[in-house]
């Protein structure tokens, strides 16, 4: 079966494979806040809508966007690029890995400085508001203190779920913050009375091996009928994620790689994830696809493309 999907008139398609594992979703169908995937449990099919009313291209025959009054969960994901989301399941809005403020340069511009493509003027007071920030990581290209600390400002209350290792950005800046070690979960409430469960999972370890490994995280809807796997590197812990299930799978699938060391990883480690937790879609992240200039931006090196992931994942039974 077919799909095709409109986003600001440029046509983009994706097909289901039956029996042949889970739909690939276009990599950068929402580059724009206004125009989100959406998931419903009843159906899984994929739409695009605007925060203020259900859109007219919708990829099924179905019914578009539903919502938690009706019975149906909903998950809208909006990409921001880089790492940074904001995702809205059934009323409960979580922005995640935000970097809305100035460039990524890690405190080292001449090292590395990275800006977005598209949302070169998107801000902060253009977001609707958020029930949670989800903080994955502690460096810079997930704990954007840039972005933070105004946000802070806007909203010193806003609810923080993060890993331990952000503790000492985050404290300084949030009254409200729940740190989660791998295995722990926490429910964030919207205003209409909807709640999510986060669960963390182990992330890569950016440290000597000792070091507490940074975060994934799986979502629950509100109504436990769709769970969503996130983790911006693609590094997991495959003992722990394989009592686990997710019906959508946010990962990137290009590897970056610097001389002998893997930044982010892809490709076959983002099939065998997806397998792991035997996804319906995947949808795939370029978050090294930024206009980057610097020393280190010259020698990282992308590995795969979302065709070659696309053969790969045929592969999943």
């Amino acid at each position: 079966m077919g799909m095709a999907v409109h986003c600001n008139s440029a046509p983009l398609s994706c097909k289901t494979w039956r029996n042949r594992g889970p739909t690939l979703l276009p990599a950068r169908l929402c580059s724009l806040p206004q125009t989100p995937f959406s998931f419903r449990s009843d159906a899984l099919k994929l739409s695009t809508c605007r925060w203020d009313k259900v859109a007219s291209a919708v990829a099924s025959e179905e019914s578009a966007v539903g919502s938690s009054s009706s019975g149906t969960d909903v998950f809208n994901l909006t990409y921001l690029e880089g790492n940074s989301w904001l995702w809205d399941i059934s009323g409960v809005r979580v922005l995640v890995d935000p970097i809305l403020v100035g460039n990524l340069d890690f405190g080292i511009p001449w090292l590395y400085d990275a800006a977005k493509k598209f949302l070169k003027n998107f801000e902060l007071t253009d977001l609707p508001q958020v029930d949670c920030l989800l903080i994955t990581q502690s460096l810079d290209d997930h704990c954007h203190l840039k972005t933070l600390k105004p946000l802070s400002e806007m909203s010193p209350n806003l609810r923080v779920i993060a890993t331990p290792n952000a503790k000492p950005l985050l404290d300084p800046l949030f009254r409200n913050v729940t740190y989660l070690e791998p295995g722990q979960e926490s429910e964030v409430e919207a205003e209409n009375g909807s709640k999510v469960r986060i669960q963390a999972t182990a992330g890569p370890v950016l440290g000597p091996p000792w070091q507490r490994p940074e975060n994934g995280y799986l979502v629950i809807s509100p109504q436990g009928q769709l769970t969503l796997y996130y983790e911006p590197h693609c590094v997991y812990n495959k003992d722990f994620l394989e009592k686990e299930h997710a019906d959508i799978v946010i990962t990137p699938v290009i590897k970056q790689l610097l001389p002998n060391f893997t930044l982010v990883s892809g490709q076959e480690d983002a099939v065998q994830l997806a397998k792991l937790l035997h996804a319906k879609f995947i949808v795939p992240m370029k978050n090294g696809d930024l206009d980057s200039k610097g020393f280190l931006a010259s020698i990282i090196q992308g590995e795969g493309t979302i065709e070659s992931f696309k053969v790969n994942s045929f592969t999943l039974s």
